[in-house]
């Protein structure tokens, strides 16, 4: 374990500034960048990515018209289902507010516990969103950390943000992420 964890620690410290990854989903290819100056939010995601931590792990929370959530490990076992939104690796990650980081459509921004639990606005150490409409999501400017773009694949958000869901935001049918890829110039 200790030698997996310096392999990966290798592997992010040969990171470009802003990598580009392509979340492999059930419904095609959103193909992201990782800001700069949000880096423990960076560097997290890409250990998580070099890891195998997102690989199997389901969109369960799904708002037309606001945005697709997923990250939460509790989603490879569908037992979990009531629990959906509540799990992660154990830890949170410091909030890194950018102003010019906004929530665009195909932003990626990591997903919190709210205020009352969590004055400092840290944010969950592996669910992240990906925003479908700006509009709707520029009220969370500043409150959550906006760490990466989407910069292929808005058809991909568009066809995710349509799928029919339950009363809890979950989709009936299982949107899966199949793997997370770095990818090489």
């Amino acid at each position: 374990e200790a030698k997996q964890l310096e392999e990966t620690m290798a592997k992010i410290a040969e990171l470009p500034a802003e990598p580009v990854f392509e979340i492999v989903t059930t419904m095609g290819v959103i193909k992201v960048k990782l800001y700069e100056n949000t880096p423990k939010h960076r560097e997290n995601f890409a250990k998580l990515v070099f890891q195998k931590f997102y690989d199997g792990i389901l969109f369960h929370r799904v708002i037309p018209g606001f945005m697709i959530q997923t990250g939460d490990p509790l989603t490879k076992n569908p037992e979990n289902a009531p629990k959906f939104g509540t799990g992660g690796p154990g830890y949170n990650v410091p909030a890194e507010f950018v102003p010019e980081y906004t929530h665009q459509k195909g932003a990626l921004a990591a997903a919190r516990r709210g205020d009352k639990v969590n004055p400092y606005k840290e944010s969950s150490g592996s669910q992240f969103y990906i925003v479908h409409d700006p509009y709707a999501c520029a009220q969370l400017d500043g409150d959550y950390t906006v760490f990466g773009e989407t910069i292929e694949g808005f058809d991909v958000i568009d066809k995710i943000a349509a799928v029919e869901t339950n009363n809890r935001d979950c989709p009936l049918q299982d949107v899966k992420i199949l793997k997370i890829n770095l990818v090489k110039d």
